[in-house]
């Protein structure tokens, strides 16, 4: 039951992703470096204006295929730069289709002492194909902010 509410989740996801204007996939270095501007942000200008500007997909923080996602240490997404239907979903049980635990696992990589990274499946924002994605992830304060790329 659990895999085919993943499946349904995925399929919904994919459909309501918006598509972006890339031609290539982004690289590890470039969806870190966006986790990192996202904190400086957040750092200067509070939390309000931070979850603001990662929710707004012609923001600072969404280009190609990156964008960012901040969530609480809960699971609970806060700002979603792809996707502003998942804002205020906790998301602590969602599986990709191998059975990761996505959430689970970012949130204790981004507990790390510097950040960690996470793989799993999950649709591309353009193909909207289920594709392999590492995700970066980086807690500060009580917020986790997150960034991933395609592979």
């Amino acid at each position: 039951m659990r895999k085919l509410f993943s499946f349904v989740f995925f399929a919904i996801l994919a459909i309501s992703l918006p598509a972006h204007a890339a031609t290539e996939n982004s690289t590890p270095e470039q969806a870190q470096a966006m986790v990192k501007k996202a904190i400086a942000y957040y750092k200067t200008n509070g939390k309000e204006k931070a979850l603001a500007a990662v929710n707004d997909t012609a923001g600072p923080f969404n280009e190609r295929d990156l964008y960012v996602v901040a969530y609480d240490l809960n699971g609970s997404v806060l700002a979603h730069g792809a996707n502003k239907k998942l804002v205020g979903k906790n998301i602590i049980d969602m599986q990709d289709v191998d059975g990761v635990m996505v959430m689970k696992e970012q949130l204790l990589a981004g507990k790390g002492k510097n950040g960690g990274w996470v793989n799993y499946k999950w649709p591309h924002p353009i193909t909207k194909n289920l594709t392999p994605k590492s995700m970066y992830n980086e807690v500060v304060d009580d917020i986790m902010f997150a960034c991933g790329v395609y592979k």
